[in-house]
């Protein structure tokens, strides 16, 4: 008998305790806010285009690891005197680095710097080739925007080969590497500027931007020095994105060409050419 009175004692005890616990908790708790989703997956590899390594394969899931030139920099963002950033490249092949002022928010670089930007992002040889100003204010757009303290090139003129078509022989594209953050978040911030070319190398890990007439995305999975094995991807966001910049005023790029006639080229940019005179006639003035 005593030992069942003790034994319902004890389960009182219990139940008593139980209530009080739950009476304490509030009757409406807050729950955590949901996670927000994650950005969707990188596209992966098209047909018979091989993924190539594990580190590619992670790269194109969204685990690239942030180490040796990707990791995130520890250095402060350089301004200019009215507080703007300041376009920073590193080269990655010589090290050296270049911080030039910006015109404005989207860019813009004055003539005596885009000849300093233009030996920085010298050929391998040391051949140089103005830059596409246009280019250059891509890359800035892209620094900005992440807040870096500075985007490593990994190429940017490159002398052409007979019969090559790259954007690098014509001053007009730039492989990058943005320190700290992942090579897609770059490509896609860099695919919605319109009129550009973006490319993705998950086996070199670097991204690949170009100003062109009609954007074009690929990804490709060849290494250094080794045959391209490009494939086209968001041929539809492509083409959205020079829709859109259309729609917000942007002009679009003009097909790349060499000419001698300067005043031809400028009015066919709908720009004012002054009439001049020939050297018989400055002779009669004289």
């Amino acid at each position: 008998m005593r030992t069942a009175r003790l034994a319902r004692a004890l389960a009182c005890v219990a139940a008593v305790a139980s209530a009080a616990t739950a009476m304490a908790q509030p009757r409406h708790a807050r729950r955590p806010a949901p996670a927000p989703p994650p950005p969707p997956p990188p596209p992966p590899p098209p047909p018979g285009v091989r993924p190539g390594s594990l580190a590619a394969m992670a790269y194109m899931s969204g685990k690239q690891l942030l180490v040796g030139w990707h990791a995130p920099s520890t250095k402060a963002v350089a301004c200019d005197a009215g507080g703007r950033p300041m376009l920073t490249l590193r080269s990655m092949n010589r090290g050296d680095a270049l911080a030039v002022p910006a015109m404005a928010e989207e860019g813009g670089f004055a003539a005596a710097d885009l000849d300093r930007l233009a030996h920085l992002l010298r050929a391998s040889g040391g051949e140089e080739h103005p830059l596409d100003p246009r280019t250059l204010s891509l890359v800035y757009r892209i620094q900005t925007h992440f807040g870096a303290s500075e985007v490593v090139v990994v190429s940017g003129y490159r002398v052409p080969k007979p019969g090559s078509h790259s954007n690098h022989g014509k001053g007009r594209a730039v492989d990058l590497i943005v320190p700290g953050v992942p090579d897609e978040e770059v490509a896609r911030f860099a695919r919605d500027q319109g009129f550009v070319g973006v490319g993705v190398y998950p086996t070199s890990q670097f991204v690949h931007v170009d100003i062109r007439p009609r954007s074009y995305f690929w990804v490709d999975y060849s290494g250094p020095h080794a045959k391209n094995r490009e494939a086209s991807i968001f041929g539809e966001l492509a083409a959205k994105g020079d829709a859109a910049a259309l729609a917000r005023g942007q002009a679009p790029i003009e097909p790349f060409d060499v000419a001698t006639d300067v005043d031809a080229a400028l009015r066919a940019r709908g720009m004012p050419v002054e009439p001049t005179t020939t050297d018989d006639e400055e002779d009669e003035e004289n």
